[in-house]
């Protein structure tokens, strides 16, 4: 998405933060929303059991294809919501994130601990929500 169309921002007033953006102002284009993608391969099998960066990073890649699909990437994601069973692997997370998204295009974000996910063995879900220019 165009710079010009796509604001981040830490405006004064809010704490300061270095590892997302508080606010992220989007003006036209369309707005995808894509559902919280876990550590499954392609076949279905679980990538990474018991390690969460392994787990962290096959769910960026399945949000890079889900983005892909749409003509979009990581550079239009404005916001993203974290659901992880264990708070301890946020540093982890915010690692292997930067591995995916450039430092001067963190989204807004959300992390949200949770007691399990959908199965046992998962360690984390990501939503995201991004915007493509028209």
């Amino acid at each position: 998405m165009s710079t010009s169309r796509l604001r981040r921002l830490n405006p004064p007033g809010l704490h300061p933060v270095s590892a997302y953006h508080h606010v992220a102002e989007v003006q036209g284009g369309r707005t995808i929303y894509i559902s919280g993608q876990i550590a499954l391969a392609p076949d279905g099998s679980l990538v990474g059991e018991g390690d969460f960066m392994a787990q962290a990073r096959q769910v960026f890649r399945n949000l890079e294809a889900a983005l892909a699909a749409v003509g979009a990437d990581f550079g239009d994601v404005v916001k993203l919501t974290l659901f992880f069973t264990d708070r301890t692997d946020l540093a982890a997370f915010r690692q292997v994130r930067g591995e995916f998204i450039h430092p001067e295009q963190l989204p807004a974000m959300s992390a949200v601990q949770v007691a399990g996910l959908v199965q046992d063995d998962l360690l984390l879900e990501l939503e995201a929500v991004a915007v493509v220019a028209d």
